[in-house]
């Protein structure tokens, strides 16, 4: 259960015209953001353990969308997340994983580095909003990852990816054990052999990234789906031994739980009770409105990303990431009938016009606190 907005399509639209507008884009977006984002808070003599970012996902698909979302956020993070699918029509037709990577992703990462950013990679393989399905490119190609010529494929993106970009943290896959739950088993198992051949590939090549997958918490909980018990993380630790870290995907108003105090302070370091992998939070939230089967308001947000906090405190995590800043204006991302993306366009801390929600100042409360290494 997660949302994987195509920044490829998005990037990737825009480097052309990146270098001839980033500094005039740059500069209106921080005029601004002194009138509608407010600043963020003053040091803090609290403390915390984990880096905090987002990624560059807009409320809408143009140009200023994307440089004024992160020239909004990056005063209020010191890390930077690149979501990635993998962009699979273009690397099984004519076009090289490296040129791919060079065209759409290289001068985001640039503009990060100017920040001095770490930056974190995720690649999703499958459907990041459907799980039991294969990524929506390949099933349009009648292509799966079964067949060995597209698990060759991958991991020369994988590859690219490590390679032109240098990150920090790389995820191979995402939500693994929701992918295991939900995927026919032949698919999943092929996903596990893909992934675990890219790592070995990376190991071999002297990757400096730390490797990781992620986990659905959710999930872990026996909530998504709902199995009544807690099940843990086990599988994923045996189907991935090359983990150097831990990837959360975190969504409680879509587990059950109704107020953000309900969910236990161990949420995350249960699930790793007799490990030390660092975990990093990569993709969830709370939404600030109602969606189906969920009342929420602005008010119960600003509570959770209080009591994540907490609960990052507790499992002493070295990143809390959100994928989205902003809502998202869900005119400009199109998607099929009975899609679940509307479930997760009221993420932001601020709306689709970048007004500020009370989020907003409870998550630049806890940025304000002193990081220190673990």
């Amino acid at each position: 259960m997660a949302v994987k907005i195509p920044h490829a399509a998005v990037l990737g639209a825009v480097a052309a015209a990146w270098r001839r507008t980033f500094f005039c884009g740059a500069l209106i977006a921080s005029v601004a953001c002194l009138t509608t984002c407010g600043r963020p808070a003053a040091p803090s003599a609290q403390t915390r353990t984990y880096l905090m970012g987002f990624s560059a996902t807009p409320p809408r698909l143009d140009i200023a969308a994307v440089l004024k979302t992160i020239d909004t956020w990056r005063s209020r993070g010191d890390a930077a997340l690149l979501p990635l699918t993998v962009p699979w029509k273009s690397i099984l037709a004519d076009t090289a994983p490296s040129v791919v990577v060079r065209r759409d992703q290289l001068e985001l990462v640039q503009l990060y580095r100017s920040y001095h950013f770490p930056i974190v990679v995720e690649i999703d393989a499958t459907d990041g909003l459907a799980r039991e399905r294969e990524a929506p490119e390949l099933v349009a190609l009648g292509r799966s990852i079964r067949e060995p010529a597209v698990q060759q494929k991958y991991r020369e993106y994988v590859a690219a990816v490590d390679s032109i970009l240098h990150p920090e943290y790389m995820a191979l896959v995402m939500e693994t054990n929701l992918s295991r739950a939900l995927l026919p088993r032949d698919v999943y198992d092929s996903l596990r052999t893909m992934v675990n051949a890219a790592a070995a590939e990376r190991a071999a090549g002297g990757s400096k990234a730390i490797l990781f997958v992620s986990v659905q918490v959710e999930t872990a909980w026996g909530r998504l789906p709902n199995t009544g018990s807690f099940v843990g993380i086990d599988d994923d630790l045996r189907d991935f031994p090359f983990m150097r870290a831990l990837g959360l995907s975190s969504y409680p108003f879509l587990g059950g739980f109704t107020e953000p105090e309900q969910v236990p302070i161990d949420y995350y370091r249960r699930l790793l009770s007799s490990g030390s992998l660092p975990m990093l939070v990569v993709e969830g939230g709370w939404s600030s409105g109602s969606v189906p089967g969920v009342v929420s308001s602005p008010e119960r947000q600003a509570r959770w990303i209080k009591r994540h906090a907490e609960i990052a405190d507790e499992a002493r995590l070295a990143a809390l990431f959100q994928i989205t800043f902003t809502d998202l204006d869900l005119t400009s991302f199109p998607a099929p009938p009975g899609s679940i993306l509307p479930l997760f366009a009221q993420l932001g801390l601020v709306d689709e016009t970048f007004h500020p929600k009370p989020a907003l100042a409870t998550w630049d409360g806890v940025f304000a606190r002193r990081r220190v290494a673990k």
